[in-house]
């Protein structure tokens, strides 16, 4: 009960959003080109999430959160093709075992790359990512059906408004939970200070490794989403640049604050499809030009982004702190 009286504003919230993007999808106004766009959204909000975790509140510099979130993608699309998913209530197992494959391997990595920190973190998790890479190019050698380099086709297309939209609020729920529970404080004391928080008596290690494993968990369950939203996974898709886009969403919403990744996360996919809508084919690559000046505009007005370590009290994530 006090999980959902303390949620209320922002499932009443999240309840006229739906209804709003429902009556969209329903009447045509939206094509369904931007229909998938509004899905994949939600992805990026939920895996960015996960790295705000990992980064923005434990204060973990990764850059190989893609790779999590490509296990997951590929993990949910093979379990999908053994079991021949095809509906959504046979997918909601296997949207949590892609999540629980790349939390476990999250778990497996961190155990020794945890002792790292700051830079050298960074170049360890970076090296992870592109393993990652090479063994998705590489799988077919081992898994037929996962296409290697090729790509993995014939994934049907499951997730619908529906699907993601109710993923993404009850996890962004969980998340909030987690974070304002005693977890979440001394998450937050490793950030600020690891040193004096080893003299208080916290097990740094062990809390680095709890945040680390959910938050490539929420890498897994995006990538999950990902894989049964666009029915094709190529290892590209799970690249290194792929990581830099989250961790822009987590930097310029405001480490270390959840209503700053849902801002960022929906304002980065607008820019970058809006873009792609709006500019002529023949200099679409202009946009890559366009996104870094809008990205150093932002740095230079809000160097600590849109709402570092603040909550909206609208969306029922707390208050400012």
């Amino acid at each position: 009960m006090n999980f959902l009286r303390s949620a209320q504003r922002f499932l009443i919230c999240s309840a006229s959003a739906y209804a709003i993007l429902k009556t969209l999808f329903l009447t045509g106004l939206v094509t369904e080109y931007v229909q998938q766009i509004i899905l994949f959204s939600f992805v990026a909000i939920l895996t960015s999430l996960g790295l705000n975790v990992i980064y923005g509140y434990t204060g973990q510099f990764s850059l190989g959160h893609a790779g999590f979130y490509g296990i997951g993608a590929y993990t949910a699309a093979y379990l999908g093709a053994v079991f021949k998913v095809e509906s959504i209530i046979a997918f909601l197992p296997i949207l949590f075992l892609g999540g629980a494959a790349a939390g476990l391997l999250g778990y497996i990595v961190g155990v020794p790359i945890l002792r790292l920190r700051d830079d050298f973190l960074a170049i360890a998790t970076l090296g992870f990512g592109i393993l990652i890479r090479v063994l998705l190019d590489n799988s077919d050698r081992f898994i037929e059906v996962l296409g290697g380099s090729r790509g993995f086709i014939g994934i049907p297309k499951i997730v619908n408004l529906e699907v993601a939209f109710c993923t993404a609020v009850f996890l962004i729920l969980v998340t909030r939970n987690l974070i304002f529970s005693r977890y979440g404080l001394l998450w937050q004391c490793i950030k600020d200070d690891e040193l004096a928080s080893t003299v208080f008596g916290i097990n740094t290690a062990r809390m680095k490794l709890m945040a680390f494993t959910y938050g490539c968990f929420l890498a897994g369950i995006g990538g999950a989403l990902y894989a049964y939203l666009y029915s094709f996974l190529h290892p590209s898709n799970f690249d290194f640049l792929k990581s830099i886009d989250f961790l822009i969403i987590v930097i310029v919403g405001g480490m270390g604050s959840i209503t700053g990744t849902i801002y960022a996360g929906l304002l980065w996919v607008t820019v970058i499809e809006g873009l792609r809508i709006a500019l002529p084919a023949q200099v679409l690559e202009l946009r890559w030009v366009f996104i870094p000046i809008l990205l150093i505009i932002v740095m230079m007005w809000k160097p600590y982004g849109l709402l570092a370590r603040r909550e909206s009290r609208l969306l029922g994530l707390g208050k400012e702190r």
